[in-house]
């Protein structure tokens, strides 16, 4: 009985932890915003947040793959989203919340395509 409470209570000791890591804009700067517009690279429609990897050419021609994260496939699949909302190749427009750490990743706020704004969930 004593090493079921012991293991019951460092569950419950970690489970604090293990939410507070589980906090998707926490790696990006909330108060600025960036706006990309590229190529999809790679549509990843999969829990716990939904990816979109996109080449963005700068003003010298020099291409960086970067990376948008959005909310949960459940959230969007209300906002009419499925596996196939996007694919490879299409030309998207993304805006959103910049890494803190620099790296070429957003919170994605605002996606447009050739066929108009998607909706995510979002604001900007």
């Amino acid at each position: 009985m004593k090493t079921k409470l012991t293991l019951l209570t460092l569950i419950l000791l970690a489970l604090p932890a293990v939410v507070s890591a589980h906090h998707g804009s926490t790696s990006y700067d909330m108060d600025k915003s960036v706006t990309i517009k590229g190529t999809v690279t790679d549509f990843q429609f999969v829990n716990p947040h939904v990816l979109i990897y996109m080449d963005v050419k700068d003003a010298n021609g020099k291409v960086t793959n970067w990376a948008g994260e959005l909310t949960s496939p459940n959230h969007l699949q209300r906002l009419d989203w499925t596996k196939n909302t996007l694919k490879v190749g299409d030309e998207v427009t993304m805006t959103g919340a910049p890494s803190k750490s620099g790296a070429p990743r957003l919170w994605a706020r605002k996606l447009s395509n050739a066929t108009g704004e998607l909706k995510t969930g979002g604001t900007d």
